[in-house]
């Protein structure tokens, strides 16, 4: 027998044990939790019209016996620090229930996922749920919150391109508006160009010259002679 085998076993039995513990404590914690409200209840119910007669008779009392005998000034004081007293206990009241309720909607996901977390311990103390399938829903988890990383990043990077793309829109406009860009033209089909000098259009310069040259030499007769 190995050192995990002995691991094993001393796990099993454990785990035996402890199962066996809470199937033999559970009917009695129920019962005691049971008989507990009821019993609070009993004295709640039982006690409430005692301590009601209790406080009448103790104002009755001091208004007969006491309030004779006190000075008046001594009297305005207690009536004062009385009201004092009731305004500062409802000035907690409404200050205390709203965060007090704020708390216990805050801690109602907390106990939910505690009861799912003992839950999921307990069924694996039973052996419902094994070691590699408790591995496979970690994974899933940690797949899932990457995941949802990675798609708040690319919605961020998507939202940066958005603005950046519109910003270089907004500034192109600005640098270079409608009214400042003129169309191409297109060229007719019988125009010329024209140098840069302002001389006149190129093809006429160069039909003219072509007839100069025609007129100033005059063709030469095939037998050599000269013209007369």
């Amino acid at each position: 027998m190995t050192r995990m085998d002995s691991v094993r076993a001393a796990t099993d039995s454990a785990k035996e044990s402890v199962l066996h513990a809470a199937d033999v404590v559970a009917p009695y914690a129920g019962a005691a939790r049971e008989h507990a409200a009821l019993y609070a209840r009993e004295a709640r119910v039982k006690m409430a019209p005692k301590v009601s007669k209790a406080t009448r008779q103790a104002r009755v009392g001091y208004d007969v016996y006491v309030a004779p005998h006190v000075p008046p000034k001594v009297d305005a004081a207690a009536q004062r620090a009385y009201c004092e007293t009731r305004r500062a206990a409802r000035q907690a009241v409404s200050y205390t229930a709203p965060r007090l309720e704020q708390a216990m909607a805050a801690a109602g996901p907390a106990r939910e996922e505690a009861a799912s977390r003992s839950a999921a311990a307990l069924a694996a103390l039973r052996g419902q749920v094994t070691a590699e399938e408790i591995k496979k829903l970690v994974k899933r988890h940690e797949r899932r919150a990457r995941n949802r990383q990675a798609l708040r990043t690319l919605a961020l990077v998507g939202a940066v391109v958005g603005g950046a793309v519109a910003v270089w829109r907004w500034w192109d406009r600005q640098a270079n508006p409608d009214w400042l860009v003129e169309p191409p033209t297109e060229l007719a089909e019988g125009a010329t160009l024209t140098s840069v000098d302002g001389s006149g259009p190129m093809s006429a310069r160069t039909g003219s010259g072509s007839e100069t040259l025609g007129a100033e030499s005059p063709e030469k007769p095939e037998n050599g002679d000269e013209p007369r």
